[in-house]
This record gives C-alpha cells, structure tokens and sequence, in this order.
C-alpha cells in the first residue's frame, strides 16, 4: 500500500510501504476512510523533534474494519469505526479511571496517513457506529478522534462548568474545537486568542463570545481587562509553548484552572509561582477514549461539527502539500482522502 512517510524535517513523502497485517490477537485492520495533518505533526516536520530514520506519520482515523485478531469481538469487518491516537483495553485500572490514554497496553498510533492501518488494543479502542455515517459527517468524526476529544478534554480538564468564564489560549485545530466544549459544557463567556481573521470567525461560529489578539502579558492584561482585573475561571491551553503556558497560568483567577493539551515543548512552570497563584494545573494526552460514544453521537446529531476545522481537503497522494499548506498557515488543519 501507500502512505506517508516522513524522512527530515520539511521532507514528508507518499511512497510504498508495508502492508498492515494482524499481529496480535487483539489488532484489527482497517481501510482508511479519511485521514489528517495534526498540528502536532508539525513539531518534527518543523524540526522541533528528532526525527531518526525515516518513519510513517499520521495518528487520526476513521474506516472500515477489514480484518480483526481472534480476541476482538467488540467490532465485525465491514463496520465503520471511529478510534483514538492513543489505543487502550479499555479495561485496566487507568481505563476503568477514565485514563485510556495511560492504558498500561497503549500504543500510540502513528502510521495513519496510509491506506490501511492496523489498530492495536482494537476491542478497546475502536467505537462502532450503528450504520455508515453520510459523507458529509466523516470529518466531524474524524475531528473527534483527537482534535475534538483533546479540546474537550482541554474543557474537562480546566473544569469549565454553566456560567463560567474559559479562555482558549491557541487557535489551531485543538483550540478551535477547545471553543466547542466550552460551549457544550456552558460556559458564558468565552474568549479565544486568535490574531488570524480567519480562525477568529471560525472561533465566533463555534461560540466564542471574546476575541483577544494580544500575546504574552499583552494578552494577560487584555484578559484581566475582561474580566474584572481578576482572570478567568478556566484556562484551556492547546499550544504548548512556554509562552502559552506562561500566558494561560496568569490568565487565569486565584482558584481558576488551567487545562494543558498541546504538547509541551521548552515549557518549565515555577513551582514558587504556581503555589501562591492558587490556579490548578491538569492536562496531558487526551483520554479521548473516554469521550468517543458522547462525542460520536453529538456529530451523528449534528449538535457540533467540529468537522469544519478542515479548511483544506487534498487526495491523499498529496498528503507533502498538507504538512506545507500547515506549516505555511494557509490552512488550519488538512483532510486527506485515500
């Protein structure tokens, strides 16, 4: 088959690679419905992580199950199904804690701007819908198998509660789907940091009810403006810098909460700080897991649609052009169709 692969930084590839094959008793395959380009796969494209030997990309997916190992009952070939970036039993402690994306079993998919792609953990993982969702709702499923679960998770995280104050610190992908699960948790006010037209009337469409330009303390201070001198109630940081941790933790009041999702690069929290701010700090990989059959249905209802981060759809043997299109912000986030 074909798919992705990712040989130096600025220099991902669509070439032939392995067929997937079950395993263990616990895979499935499946065939490639519609796949991505996330944020997070900018960092190694960008140079920003190592990259070692040439290596396939891609952890989103929806599909349809072609094959399943001998111990995966949960899901029949030829049945839709939408997963997670992070795969779980979905039975260990973690699990059973709501903490899939800590499964003691996980493996982190990372071959799944491909064809065909084997599912580790799959009776855990993989959700089925009841029939094959309309077309026009695959990327709304396809946002939820991380973007919108890790927005949500930002939510939940930062315990946005009805009639709460939330800023969304990021106005990627993640962020802009942050924006919906404020929302759907009912928050009051939400004010999205966005200095991009474009990702700014997304994030108004989507419910943000404040849009805040300015970075670092500017943004700071714009946020204490709006909010009484005093900060937000719930932070939800979906970048992973050290200035947007930096700009979420003084964002948010004494007592607030922070919840972190983009994946931390050169950030460093000042313990002394962070104790006399009284703000708490939640994040990590998102649990998606957790969330997929709410979240499934909430797109299968056409109560959000989150589908429409997706400004960019190219066939999947362009898949070079996504990372660019990216990497160059003249998309927020790339549809690939095999």
């Amino acid at each position: 088959m074909r798919g992705a692969v990712i040989h130096a930084p600025g220099d991902v590839r669509f070439e032939t690679v392995d067929d997937p094959k079950i395993i263990h008793p616990t895979d499935a395959v499946i065939r490639t419905a519609v796949t991505c380009v996330c944020g997070s796969d900018l960092w190694p494209y960008r140079g920003a992580e190592p990259i070692g030997d040439p290596h396939p990309m891609g952890h989103e997916y929806i599909g349809f199950v072609e094959e399943v190992g001998s111990a995966v009952t949960a899901v029949k070939p030829g049945q839709f199904v939408v997963g997670s970036f992070a795969t779980s039993d979905n039975t260990c402690a973690n699990c059973t804690n709501g903490f899939q994306s800590n499964c003691l079993h996980r493996e982190f998919m990372s071959t799944c701007q491909a064809e065909y792609v084997r599912i580790p953990n799959a009776q855990g993982t993989l959700v089925a819908t009841r029939d094959v969702p309309d077309e026009s709702l695959w990327p709304g499923l396809l946002a939820v198998s991380d973007v919108m679960g890790t927005g949500w998770w930002a939510a939940d995280a930062a315990e946005v509660k009805p009639g709460s104050t939330a800023v969304v610190v990021g106005d990627g992908a993640v962020g802009l789907c942050a924006v919906i699960a404020a929302k759907e948790l009912g928050a009051e006010r939400i004010i999205a940091m966005s200095r991009h037209a474009s990702r700014q009337k997304l994030a108004r469409a989507f419910g943000a009810t404040d849009i805040v330009a300015e970075r670092a303390e500017e943004g700071v201070e714009r946020i204490k403006e709006l909010t009484g001198g005093i900060g937000a109630d719930s932070v939800l940081e979906c970048v992973g810098t050290g200035e947007s941790m930096r700009q979420a933790l003084h964002s948010a009041r004494p007592g607030g909460n922070v919840g972190f999702v983009g994946v931390p690069h050169d950030v460093a929290v000042d313990g002394q700080e962070l104790f006399f701010s009284h703000v708490g700090l939640r994040g990590g990989p998102a649990p998606v897991r957790r969330y997929l059959p709410d979240l499934i249905d909430r797109v299968l209802t056409r109560r959000i649609d989150p589908g429409q981060v997706f400004d960019l759809t190219l066939p999947l043997d362009q898949v070079a052009e996504g990372y660019r299109a990216m990497d160059e912000r003249r998309a927020i986030k790339t549809l690939l169709k095999p």
